[in-house]
């Protein structure tokens, strides 16, 4: 069974929600687009909450 980090982000922008679950968690100059409204920004700021996937 392997356990994956996602988080919870969202936009500065639209205020919509959406997850991230990169491949490596050193967050400091990570960013993301949105894929409602199309802006990039920086991940570490903007996460709501973070919870673990299980995978069998």
């Amino acid at each position: 069974m392997k356990v994956t980090r996602l988080l919870l982000l969202r936009c500065p922008k639209c205020k919509n929600k959406m997850k991230y679950g990169g491949r490596t968690f050193l967050l400091g100059n990570k960013r993301k687009a949105c894929v409602y409204c199309g802006i990039s920004f920086k991940v570490k700021e903007n996460i709501i909450e973070e919870a673990e996937q299980q995978k069998q």
